[in-house]
């Protein structure tokens, strides 16, 4: 098994009842992406409208390579 896929059997064992989930200022809290910070720097991003869905996560570098695209534009549909 690879350090990578270790990585992410450990994210997707964390127990995240406890976290605090937090979305964007001023947003609807029914109709927005929210975010848990969890150890080491990983993310866990769900849906706000359907909080019992499964919760993607992400490890400290896939959040830092998203978040650098989407502040490079790497994501705009123009």
């Amino acid at each position: 098994m690879s350090p990578d896929t270790r990585e992410k059997d450990a994210l997707y064992a964390l127990d995240l009842s406890e976290v605090e989930w937090v979305g964007a200022p001023g947003s609807d809290p029914r109709n927005r992406v929210e975010i848990a910070r969890l150890p080491g720097g990983a993310v866990a991003m769900r849906n706000a409208a359907c909080p019992e869905d499964p919760p993607l996560r992400y490890t400290a570098a896939e959040w830092e390579a998203f978040t650098l695209g989407a502040r490079d534009g790497e994501f705009d549909l123009s």
